[in-house]
């Protein structure tokens, strides 16, 4: 068959994109799982941190679906959901969207310029849940606020909650963004364990100053990402319940791929939202020419590349440059 993609970004979190809506492509999960382990592959693949799939909705204006590298199915993706949703607009000549996901429907919508030159798109990231079977992660108590877990670190403090993906949030100086403890408690907890069975997102968070912070995130099902679109909202919620930063108020988020924007809303009984705002990059769009029973075996032809990374360039050498000062 030829497979229509375009591979695209949100803060250097990149993706495929593959619209079974419009083209009226019919896939079976099996399908989905394998196009997912044949296309992301940096070696022998195209490329990806996972492949969107942009679906029919009966209840909203499209459905995103997200599979990971490793075949596995995402919840939520935040910078997914930015390019979803650029596509989408596009395809609707809209400037406003509703998305069904996995556990809600979210709004989409153009937000002016993150930077000069690349367009931003502001998603919305809910439900926020707190419980700890909602992870799942098992510690003998319900919920997980700023405290240590003795069996993940005697120094560094965690916060547990799901945006609906899974994360444990830890603050911290540089030291601690410096050391090797994220890749040994991530790598841990992504492994067979008796702590959160199914995985989870592991950010490590550094306040840079008032209204500003650094995330990395060690991603579950792809492992170190350039960025995390939940995890770097669930940060920023984090540090704005620690009192590091306010409600209702921007902050920049850096990461290794570039910056985001993110504003928690604290909302009545103990309810919260969060707005996160940056770029949906397209890199190139191609036609992959397959069968859905051997993926692997694809040759991708007429592949058209965008001029759009040239402005995301500029802004990721300014953060690469702002970060080696401030963080590094």
């Amino acid at each position: 068959m030829e497979l229509k993609l375009i591979k695209g970004h949100g803060s250097g979190n990149d993706f495929l994109l593959i619209d079974e809506w419009t083209h009226r492509y019919t896939f079976t999960e099996e399908n989905r799982r394998d196009l997912a382990l044949a296309l992301c592959d940096r070696e022998t693949g195209i490329g990806a941190d996972g492949i969107l799939f942009v679906m029919e909705s009966r209840q909203a204006d499209a459905k995103m679906r997200i599979f990971n590298s490793d075949g596995s199915e995402a919840s939520m993706c935040g910078n997914g959901l930015r390019l979803h949703g650029r596509y989408v607009c596009d395809k609707l000549g809209r400037n406003e969207i509703v998305v069904e996901t996995n556990k809600a429907n979210l709004y989409v919508k153009r937000d002016g310029d993150i930077y000069e030159g690349v367009p931003a798109y502001r998603v919305e990231i809910s439900p926020v849940l707190f419980e700890l079977e909602s992870l799942p992660m098992m510690i003998g108590k319900d919920r997980l606020f700023d405290e240590k877990v003795e069996k993940l670190s005697d120094s560094i403090r965690f916060s547990a909650l799901a945006v609906p993906n899974p994360h444990l949030i830890a603050v911290g100086d540089r030291t601690v963004i410096a050391s090797g403890e994220q890749k040994r408690i991530a790598e841990m907890l992504n492994g067979p364990n008796d702590i959160c069975p199914d995985g989870v997102n592991v950010s490590f968070v550094y306040p840079i100053k008032d209204s500003a912070i650094y995330v990395r995130t060690f991603e579950r099902g792809v492992g170190f990402t350039n960025a995390c679109g939940t995890a770097m909202s669930a940060s920023t919620l984090t540090t704005c319940q620690l009192g590091l930063n306010h409600y209702d108020t921007p902050v920049d988020v850096y990461n290794n791929g570039g910056k985001v924007r993110c504003v928690v809303h604290q909302h009545e009984a103990g309810r919260y939202s969060i707005d996160l705002i940056g770029n949906g990059t397209y890199l190139f769009e191609a036609v992959a020419h397959l069968e859905l029973d051997s993926p692997r075996h694809f040759q991708l032809k007429d592949q058209k590349t965008y001029k759009e990374q040239a402005a995301y360039d500029q802004l990721r050498e300014e953060v690469e440059s702002y970060l080696n000062v401030d963080v590094f």
